[in-house]
């Protein structure tokens, strides 16, 4: 068959008449031939070869998002056509000529991969039509992106943040995206998004993308009934901000800092009149967008008490819209864990005759408990699998909007997902192979059974399949155990646990962490051991890839186990009166906290500069700051007033103890070499 050779010295032309998302697309194509393709290669005058871009002549409805890409030669002159059905059709035929053939992955930034120089590359000129994808509206919300946030010195982030973000989405076949969480106005990200060819959508607690009422109004209560024209100025100002640009409104009715607004407004105290007014609204905010947009597409979130009021029936939603269902955070479509309220009413949506309907599916959380924020979706894969796919099979393919949020650190389960939108169904064991062979160059078998091991280390803490701990388990619940302890209300439950432990005592709780997190400490560490082995045998570049990818959340969840136990132990003595063992411990957790916040800071190199210096929500530097308070409050117990006497006890010598000069002996260790010289003392 007759061949195209895709070389440096390809021309790129396009019609001058193509969008601006359409023209970036051809700006990243023409950066990715830049860097894949040789411009010292030789070659001959049948290879002077065209990419020629445009959109259909007449673009068929049904076809959305599709692309056709066709060659032809005339005169010696062999032409690639790259035609879409629409502008987001013609960006992803562009981007899969680079996908494919120039072999960028959609995570090269991502992941630091390499891109190699090659001299050209053969093409065969046959005829290639897309499929579409399964999912209509299918992207990323960037939701608790403090990382993101906080990488840069600029607020709020610049195009430098935002661009790679959007970028991969796209080349992942994303075609939505809610671009940050409550970001100042004056922010790029928006606008950028929508050059970019992306649909906009908006938070839940943002209906229309409007302002929050609270910020515009402080002096006013958050009630729509005694102020429905502040509310409405707001919606309608955003509105008229967004009518010219692709947008999925959101309609909903929530209260300030996303939470139900009959705690602003309480006079709503009936699930009635709750639905009822949430109704009244959600009609008036489809009304007004109408008066501005033709045949808008809207869709409806039915998230928390929004999910509870609707199937009792007490929320009427208008015809048309998508109505969106929620996971529990955790991957399994049943209702959200609140507090230590977990009843998993399912939340699957209802079935295709119901009209449109989508889900909002979390990869990453935020919780305050077991979520996983800085490491990877701690449920097997096969969870991701098995509610995808069955969203699909019960109508669900209208919507997927993914909780993404910082994206370096969850690029696996995010692959995953873009592959069950794109195709409808997946196998975990060969995507996972087909991903490690991305990410690395060699050693793939050794690597795919490391990330298996992933999954089967996370903590398991309750009976359900779901109930697997992310790095916050090892973070939020100790800092709420020293807080209970060092307020002296050891005698008192520790309400906020219950989720965790169930109804027991407070040291009973302490125990129960200790006791679960010991249980699986032996697997982190053997599979850091692993790693560590793996590594070695790596080439340089993918040494590092593997550091920063895999490695590090590892480091995070080990050192994270060890952590919480060693505060608990320190505890335990602590209760006996045992105070230079309990400061010793509360040291050691210390040291083990160290070596997460120590790996977050070694993964910061070249462009990732400063990448984790936001970690607000996890939060390792907190929990370093709270154990510290917490030795020093043990050290009180035994070594006050002078901080001499543990030393004078267990470390001097014994000639020396009832002889030594105390105007001669005042300078008191530190509290890190007080406890690494304690510990061999009193731990032999």
């Amino acid at each position: 068959m007759e061949e195209f050779v895709l070389n440096y010295f390809t021309k790129v032309r396009s019609n001058e008449k193509l969008s601006i998302p359409v023209q970036y697309a051809i700006d990243m194509l023409k950066r990715d031939m830049d860097k894949r393709l040789d411009s010292s290669a030789k070659i001959k005058a049948n290879d002077n070869t065209v990419i020629d871009i445009d959109y259909v002549v007449e673009p068929k409805k049904e076809k959305w998002e599709q692309f056709i890409i066709t060659f032809s030669n005339i005169n010696g002159m062999k032409t690639m056509h790259i035609r879409g059905s629409d502008e987001l059709g013609v960006i992803y035929g562009i981007l899969y000529v680079s996908k494919i053939y120039l072999r960028i992955d959609p995570f090269w930034f991502w992941a630091d991969l390499p891109i190699e120089k090659i001299d050209y590359v053969s093409i065969p000129m046959k005829k290639f039509t897309s499929k579409q994808p399964k999912v209509r509206y299918r992207g990323w919300f960037l939701n608790d992106e403090v990382c993101l946030i906080g990488w840069k010195k600029e607020y709020p982030p610049t195009k430098e943040v935002w661009f790679p973000v959007f970028e991969a989405l796209l080349r992942c076949g994303g075609n939505m995206v809610i671009p940050g969480t409550d970001l100042p106005r004056n922010g790029i990200h928006f606008d950028l998004a929508s050059e970019l060819g992306l649909w906009v959508t908006h938070h839940h607690a943002e209906p229309l993308g409007a302002e929050m009422f609270k910020r515009e109004f402080p002096d006013k209560q958050a009630s729509y009934t005694l102020y429905p024209e502040l509310y409405e100025s707001l919606w309608e100002e955003a509105i008229q901000k967004q009518k010219d640009k692709k947008i999925i409104w959101v309609l909903s009715f929530r209260g300030q800092g996303d939470e139900p607004f009959w705690k602003q407004d309480p006079s709503y105290d009936t699930p009635e009149k709750r639905g009822r007014l949430i109704s009244q609204v959600i009609h008036r905010q489809l009304e007004m967008v109408k008066k501005h947009v033709k045949n808008p597409e809207c869709c409806v979130a039915l998230y928390g008490e929004i999910s509870e009021l609707y199937k009792n029936g007490h929320i009427k939603l208008p015809e048309g819209v998508i109505k969106v269902w929620a996971d529990n955070g955790y991957g399994k479509m049943v209702s959200r864990r609140n507090n230590n309220e977990d009843f998993r009413i399912p939340s699957m949506p209802e079935g295709g005759s119901e009209g449109k309907q989508g889900i909002y599916y979390h990869v990453t959380f935020h919780d305050l408990q077991a979520s996983n924020h800085l490491t990877m979706f701690p449920a097997s894969p096969n969870i991701i699998k098995h509610e995808l796919e069955n969203v699909m099979e019960y109508g669900g393919d209208d919507y997927f909007l993914i909780n993404a949020g910082n994206i370096r650190m969850h690029l696996y389960p995010l692959d995953l997902v873009s592959d069950i939108w794109n195709e409808g169904t997946i196998n975990t064991h060969s995507h996972l192979g087909n991903f490690v062979k991305r990410m690395y160059a060699t050693h793939h078998e050794d690597l795919m059974k490391l990330y298996d091991q992933y999954f089967q280390c996370t903590i398991l803490y309750g009976k359900h399949e779901d109930n697997r701990a992310g790095e916050q388990f090892y973070h939020h619940p100790v800092r709420k155990i020293i807080g209970h302890w060092m307020q002296g209300k050891s005698d008192q439950k520790l309400i906020s646990l219950n989720w965790a432990t169930g109804e027991k005592t407070f040291p009973e709780q302490v125990q129960w962490f200790k006791q679960v997190c010991e249980s699986y400490l032996g697997a982190w560490e053997k599979l850091r051991r692993e790693c560590e082995k793996i590594k070695d045998q790596l080439k340089d570049e993918d040494k590092q890839r593997f550091s920063d990818q895999f490695i590090i959340q590892v480091k995070l969840h080990e050192s994270g186990c060890k952590g919480i136990m060693d505060v608990c132990t320190a505890y335990e003595y602590f209760n006996q009166k045992k105070y230079p063992e309990a400061f010793v411990y509360a040291s050691k957790a210390l040291w083990n906290y160290r070596k997460g916040y120590e790996a977050m800071r070694a993964s910061e190199h070249g462009k990732w500069e400063n990448f984790y210096k936001a970690d607000w929500l996890t939060n390792v530097d907190s929990t370093i700051k709270n154990v510290d308070t917490l030795r020093k409050f043990i050290r009180m117990h035994g070594d006050s007033p002078d901080f001499f006497a543990w030393y004078k006890e267990y470390l001097m010598e014994e000639k020396e103890k009832h002889i030594y000069l105390e105007n001669t002996h005042r300078n008191p260790l530190t509290d890190d070499e007080l406890a690494k010289r304690l510990e061999p003392v009193l731990f032999l």
